[in-house]
């Protein structure tokens, strides 16, 4: 056992002292477990990723410059979602396909 002092006030004092620490640990592991219960629940309801993205120019006037795949890490800055249709008439009108996720293979407009 430790070395506990031997008369009464010490021993209360540090009984004291005790439940004091022991309710600040308590706290701390309550907000701890709230945090990590709050980005649980931020990555179980995170949004899908769009299956498809359009990246667009400088500015609002430019032209789109690539299209990807929802998931390439080559994708820009400036990019929205885009559904299948329009991601297959952007490449059909002669938006450049990306060189890295290759979504004109992946809509058909290339062999495999």
């Amino acid at each position: 056992m430790t070395d506990l002092p031997p008369d009464l006030p010490r021993l209360r004092t540090l009984e004291t002292w005790l439940a004091y620490t022991l309710d600040q640990v308590r706290a701390a592991i309550r907000l701890a477990e709230q945090r990590e219960a709050e980005q649980q629940r931020a990555v179980r309801d995170r949004p899908k990723p769009p299956d498809w993205l359009l990246e667009l120019g400088l500015n609002r006037d430019s032209p789109p410059v690539q299209v990807h795949q929802g998931d390439c890490w080559n994708a820009g800055k400036r990019t929205r979602g885009i559904s299948l249709d329009d991601a297959r008439r952007a490449i059909g009108e002669g938006v450049k396909p990306c060189d890295v996720c290759r979504p004109d293979s992946a809509l058909g407009f290339l062999e495999s």
